[in-house]
């Protein structure tokens, strides 16, 4: 009789280590994130990076207007472009990139491949990709285009940045409005010569 209760102790003691230490290895790694996100490292792109919209992009304007913001920023992507999910994975998902975005414009995301309905910004029904194709003639992707408060393109990006500095200087090309003497091209070497890079 007190060999199966031995059995039944030394199980119950193994099943009891063993959620144990899954529980401690689970709060361990929330440890972890939690740490990792108080450092500053990534955050969730799509909800700290783009904004929520109805797809009213002459709302949007008019929004970007009352929070005094210099404009609005089109991250124009579609499924499956690897360039795309490489700047949501690495660029915009950083907290900097986030911070100083956001900070200076309103931000959203078409599908150049959608055919979701919008208002573009002169207030006329459309859809993304007619949006994206007839209007700003955007055949690859990502295309990040700028626009001033009255709807102008202002400035516009096409690939991926070769990683989050050079996303925040294009951020700072706009910004203070280098786009409208030199080129993107200039500006960085000029910015990278500044940091001692060349």
């Amino acid at each position: 009789m007190r060999l199966p209760l031995v059995e039944y102790t030394h199980n119950t003691v193994y099943k009891v280590a063993k959620m144990t230490l899954r529980t401690m290895a689970l709060l361990t790694g929330l440890l972890a994130l939690s740490l990792a996100q108080a450092a500053g490292t990534a955050r969730d792109s799509g909800a700290y990076f783009f904004q929520e919209t109805f797809g009213d992009f002459h709302e949007e304007l008019a929004q970007a207007r009352a929070e005094h913001k210099q404009g609005v920023l089109i991250f124009f992507e579609q499924e499956d472009c690897p360039f795309c999910y490489r700047m949501e994975t690495t660029i915009l998902n950083q907290p900097a990139v986030q911070d100083y975005f956001r900070a200076h414009f309103r931000i959203f995301s078409v599908d150049i491949e959608g055919d979701l309905d919008i208002t573009d910004f002169r207030g006329v029904h459309t859809t993304q990709k007619d949006f994206a194709f007839r209007q700003f003639n955007v055949r690859a992707t990502p295309v990040f285009a700028f626009f001033d408060l009255d709807g102008n393109l202002a400035a516009r990006y096409t690939g991926p940045t070769s990683d989050e500095q050079e996303f925040l200087w294009l951020g700072e090309y706009v910004v203070d409005g280098h786009f409208r003497s030199e080129s993107f091209t200039r500006y960085k070497r000029g910015k990278r010569a500044q940091a001692g890079g060349g």
